[in-house]
Order: C-alpha cells, then structure tokens, then sequence
C-alpha cells in the first residue's frame, strides 16, 4: 500500500478509534527528507491519495493542489529535531483534551505512562495553532518524549511509523480517561522516580520475541 493511502487509513481509524472527530487533528508520515500530510479542513472519509500534501524539509509544498494542515510547521520542526520518527498523529480526544484544557500534564500514576517515553507525559504550553509559538512548545513537551498534550488544545503521539503512532495517540487517550476517572474518587498514588525507572527498563525489551525457531 502507497504511503499515501496509509497515511488516510490511519487519518480514519483515528475517527473509528473515537479519539477525533471530523476534520479536526492530523496525520503526517516521512516521505525521503519530506512528509506527507493530510490537508486542512477536509473529511477524511472523502480524502484520496491526490489530496495529501507533500512537504520539504524547508517547509515547501513539493506536490498536491491543497492546502496542508493548518498544524504543518509543528510536523516540520518534530521531523526535524527528532530523526527517530518516522510518523506523526494529532489528535483533539476528549479525555487528553480536557486534561489539557486543565493544563496538567498526565503524571506517574500508572505505568504504562512510560510508553511515551518518560516518568510523566507533559502538556506544552499554549500558543495559537499553527504558529512558531506553538511548534516550539511542543518541542519543549517532546524532550525525551514520545507524546505531549498542548494546552487547550489536544495531544500529540510520535512514532516510528504510522501504526506506532496512532497506537501511542490511543494509549495516552486511555491514560488520560483513566488518570481523570481516579481523580473523582481521590488523589491517585503516584509511583517513585525509581519505580518508574524499573519500567522503563523492562519497556526497553517489551514485546520483542526472538528471532528464528531454534
């Protein structure tokens, strides 16, 4: 499957995952010292591959007749900073959103907050879409990160390719549903510096199977 027609794929299953709605967020894959992203203000159940824009590493549209997200320049200075990403989604669901709004970061509460890459998921401070303002913030959220929220706003997922991504996008939503469900029953118990760095340690080799059937 073209890379385009992924990245729409996965622009639609953000919407069937129920962590977007319409034409909000976005979706952006590197393509050689580009990326392909989806276009401003189009459903994506209607996007076809001719809709996405393809974008150069200074910031050109190199090909497509739409306009690109109204979000590219955070995509741009994400891909440029962090050669490890291979894939972006940005999406506006509800829990990380309402966190957001809130402008609190998703803390050590539960372990699987280390799947974005540290001790605690941070919300970038605000700055109006698609400004430098913001792509800077976010930057300073993604340090040593895989995943941000921005402040009201919504939440960013990086990945090494586009499934890694959106998965990534679903989690933190689930970490945030559950991080705001423990705060109406109390002040959840946060686990220690050194808890947490026992997990990212077993994170490093989680999953892996090995290779061969010897």
């Amino acid at each position: 499957m073209k890379l385009s027609s992924r990245v729409i794929q996965t622009a639609r299953a953000m919407n069937r995952l129920g962590i977007n709605i319409g034409s909000s967020g976005n979706v952006s894959a590197r393509q050689g010292d580009g990326f392909l992203i989806t276009p401003t203000g189009m459903n994506y159940a209607d996007l076809a591959d001719a809709d996405l824009v393809l974008m150069s590493a200074e910031g050109d549209v190199i090909a497509g007749s739409r306009r690109p997200s109204s979000e590219w320049l955070f995509h741009l200075d994400i891909y440029a900073r962090r050669a490890e990403f291979g894939a972006i989604v940005h999406v506006h669901s509800r829990a990380a959103t309402a966190l957001a709004c809130l402008r609190e970061p998703i803390p050590s509460f539960h372990y699987m907050v280390a799947s974005a890459g540290g001790t605690d998921i941070r919300c970038a401070e605000y700055a109006l879409f698609g400004t430098q303002e913001l792509s800077a913030a976010v930057l300073v959220a993604l340090h040593e990160r895989r995943a941000c929220l921005l402040a009201n706003h919504g939440l960013v997922a990086c990945g090494v390719d586009l499934p890694a991504a959106l998965d990534l996008a679903v989690e933190v939503e689930q970490l945030a549903t559950q991080y705001l469900l423990a705060r109406q029953s109390g002040q959840p118990v946060l686990l220690t510096e050194g808890e947490m760095a026992e997990v990212m340690k077993k994170f490093a080799g989680y999953g892996q199977q090995p290779s061969g059937t010897d």
